[in-house]
């Protein structure tokens, strides 16, 4: 007898919008970031992103997806979503907002369908790796669908680095 598949909401999500993505299953005990994640996956680091959920000063939640070595630039992001200011979500939030856990966080299949922003270089890019909405999943689709499958937009929301 074979091991039944695992699906997640965002891969059943997927599958409902006939969007091709591809999984892998990882051991992980508690929660790793995304270089860790990457680095026991062999994933080159510029292909993997991270999920965030912020809170805006209105209350409202924002999601946003940005690379593993990046950091948010709360002013630019805050602009881009139309808040005078944001700030992280406060772990001990994230389940009761999302759904999803630290470190399995996706963008797709949150419990409420928040505003989401790609950073703007997954654009440019082929395919991506994200958070599979579960710890020990991640997902391989390309960003167009990974945009469709959340609703997000792309803009710049990223430190820029220093010249």
């Amino acid at each position: 007898m074979s091991k039944k598949e695992v699906k997640t909401n965002a891969m059943r999500i997927l599958d409902r919008q006939k969007i091709p993505y591809e999984y892998e299953e990882y051991e992980c005990g508690d929660f790793t970031d995304g270089i860790q994640t990457a680095d026991q996956l062999g994933y080159d680091h510029a292909l993997v992103y991270k999920t965030l959920v912020t809170t805006g000063r209105s209350g409202q939640h924002y999601v946003f997806v940005i690379p593993i070595e990046e950091e948010i630039d709360f002013k630019k992001a805050a602009k881009v979503v139309g808040e005078k200011s944001l700030e992280m979500l406060h772990l001990k939030d994230l389940t009761k907002v999302t759904g999803y856990v630290r470190g399995g966080c996706t963008a797709i299949g949150m419990k409420k369908q928040y505003s989401t922003v790609i950073h703007e270089a997954a654009e440019k890019l082929e395919y991506m790796h994200v958070s599979g909405g579960k710890l020990g999943m991640q997902l391989k689709l390309a960003p167009r669908d990974l945009q469709k499958a959340s609703g997000a937009s792309f803009a710049d929301v990223i430190f820029a680095p220093d010249l």
